[in-house]
Order: structure tokens, then sequence, then C-alpha cells
């Protein structure tokens, strides 16, 4: 589904730009779920974002496909209506825009940009209250501004229901699991698998920690460092960063 060839992307900073994406490469199937993690300043956030089409980042070289398609050259709008879905560490507070007109509109501009017809008010409500549930978020919550007021476990599960909502065909999840207490964790490890857990998704998981992936059990697990993958293996590579810190199994 996802192609990145030796790519590489830096930001502009005030002495000029700093290159931060240097030379990486992967490959996600349909049906993986492949974990990212790394040290602080490795590049997680920097590949998401570029991946998503955020203003700031240039990309210098290399390339992305996504189902084919040269990503690189979509608008970030184009992205999101061909099934991509990124879901940030930090989700925004929209105030004067309820939550529920928010995801509706979400929803019916992407099914327009497909050529499908747009749901109805009544039907679009069902299917909140339905992702709503699944992230056991109350549908009180969805009239109310978005974010705006919500707890860091809250804004979380409320972009997961906006991912059950769009129903992506690939998700990028930028540290999903920062912020959230036990509880929160387990619910929406469970709403990813739920929603993205399929024959036909692929799932970008960047975490720093483990536990994330207790829940979400990946397929690949890579350590990014300075900017390009240094390492990959399976779910247990995870368990032994955990064990014994990113130095020690890059050293190795």
């Amino acid at each position: 589904m996802l192609k990145i060839e030796n790519l590489s992307a830096e930001i502009t900073v005030a002495d000029g730009a700093k290159p931060i994406l240097k030379g990486l490469s992967l490959e996600v199937n349909a049906g993986e779920i492949h974990a990212i993690m790394g040290p602080n300043g490795a590049g997680k956030s920097t590949l998401a974002y570029v991946l998503g089409g955020r203003p700031g980042y240039e990309v210098t070289g290399g390339s992305v496909t996504f189902n084919g398609q040269d990503l690189l050259e979509m608008e970030p709008h184009e992205r999101a209506a061909a099934g991509m879905f990124l879901g940030f560490q930090y989700p925004v507070e929209i105030p004067g825009v309820s939550n529920v007109q928010f995801l509706r509109e979400a929803l019916n501009s992407q099914r327009k940009a497909r050529g499908e017809e747009p749901l109805s008010g009544g039907d679009f409500l069902k299917l909140a209250r339905e992702k709503a549930a699944l992230l056991k978020l109350d549908m009180e919550m969805l009239k109310r501004h978005v974010n705006v007021g919500f707890s860091g476990g809250e804004k979380k599960r409320n972009e997961m229901v906006q991912m059950g909502i769009l129903d992506p065909a690939f998700a990028i999840l930028d540290e999903t699991d920062s912020g959230l207490d036990i509880d929160a964790l387990r619910i929406v490890g469970d709403g990813i698998n739920a929603i993205m857990r399929d024959p036909a998704k692929g799932v970008l998981l960047i975490t720093h920690y483990q536990r994330l992936l207790d829940y979400v059990q990946p397929d690949f697990v890579h350590i990014l460092s300075d900017g390009a993958i240094v390492k990959t293996g399976s779910a247990d590579l995870a368990k032994q960063l955990e064990a014994e810190g990113y130095d020690e199994v890059m050293a190795a």
C-alpha cells in the first residue's frame, strides 16, 4: 500500500534548512501494522507530517507511493480522500465548531471526492453513535466544540472516533498513546484493532513505548534513528527496546 524509497526531507529553521529525514525506506502492505520507534529527534513525527502533507516540510529526495499513486504530488485533502488518515500527537482545538458538524463535513467531503452520495443527518448520527460507543466516548462530547476542554485522553479517543467515522484505508498514528492512562490506553488500543485490523488496511504506528503494542500487536517494528531506519524486527524488538533502551540495542 505504502512504498517509501530513499526519502529525504528538511524543515526551515531560523538559520536555514535542517535535514531531518535522510534516505528513509519502508514498505507497508495491506493487512500489516508497522510500528516505528526511536529516540527523540529521530524524525518520527517528521515522517508522519511529510506523509500527511503538512506545510513547512520540504521533501529533498526520494519517492512515496500510496496504492500506486505519487503521494508527494497530492494535496493533503487529496491524500485524505484517497484513504489516508493522520492521527496527531497533539490534536488541535477548534472553538466554535461542533464535533458532529466537523465530522459530518469531513466524511461527506471525502464521499463527494470518491463520487459517493453524502450521508443524511440521521444516517450520520447513527454512524457517529456506533463509533463513539466503540471508544467509550459519550455522545454529548460529540456535540461540544472540537477538543475544546477535553482532557488529553478524551482528545485521543475523539481522534479515534474520527478515524472510525472516516474509515480510512491507511492510518498514520503519531504517538496516539501519549497522555493516556491505563484504561484509556486499552480503549484506544481496542479501537485501533476494531477499526484498522483488516486485510485491506494498513497502519503505521509511531510510538515511544511498548505499552500500546501490548494491545495493538505489530507485524514489524522499526527503529528510526537520525532520519533513517536502522533496524527492523518482529514485535519482540519493541520488548527488547523496553528492556535495554535504544542506546544498547543500536550499539549492538
